[in-house]
Order: C-alpha cells, then structure tokens, then sequence
C-alpha cells in the first residue's frame, strides 16, 4: 500500500476521514499506521476510517487499528470505522473487535455517531 493509496480528507467539523485502498496487510499496515499517526497528532474531534475499498485485512491491520484506537481514547478524538465488507467484518468479529470499535455502515452514518 503506498502513501497514495491513504486517501485523507479533512473536514472543517473536526472530522478526518482516512480511507486506505486494498488490501491491509503486513507489507501495507505501516502505510496505514503513519497516516493514522500523523493524522492523529492533530487531535481531531473525530476520525472516520473508511474501509469502504479494503478488500482484505490481516491481523497487522487490525492491530493498527487497535493501536489507532487506544491513541484516539488517550486524545479524546472519537474513532469510528465504516464501509467494511463481510470479509473483513468477519475478521473483527472472529477476534472480537466488532465489540470495541463503533463500526457503521458508511460515512454518512460515521459522521452522525
């Protein structure tokens, strides 16, 4: 996953929408990990991750986002994630991380929750 396969929009509410393309895996999870980081330092009020065009993702992936989650708790941004294919559903359920995340259905619904 190269840098351009982040996609990142700001929104002036205080959103920020991270969208990774493709597969997350453990050759492209610290793609996703730096654009997460950076993006967090900003502190904003809520981040969207857009999971919309991620076809597959490994448990590197979701360990980035655990880690994104802990990092948004500790700056008071609220995380949420949408747009997940039943694939990658079924990986946050089978670890049971469908019960830690706020996971929606796209980013209409993220913005809201």
């Amino acid at each position: 996953m190269p840098e351009e396969q982040v996609r990142i929009a700001r929104e002036g509410s205080g959103t920020v929408i991270v969208a990774p393309q493709g597969d997350v895996d453990m050759s492209c999870s610290p793609v996703l990990r730096t654009a997460l980081r950076g993006e967090q330092d900003l502190r904003p009020r809520r981040l969207i991750v857009d999971l919309g065009d991620v076809g597959y993702m490994d448990s590197s992936g979701l360990a980035t986002l655990v880690e994104a989650m802990r990092t948004a708790k500790r700056n008071g941004t609220r995380m949420v994630l949408c747009g997940m294919n039943d694939k990658v559903r079924a990986i946050f359920e089978i670890a049971r991380l469908h019960q830690f995340f706020t996971i929606v259905d796209d980013v209409s619904k993220a913005r809201e929750g």
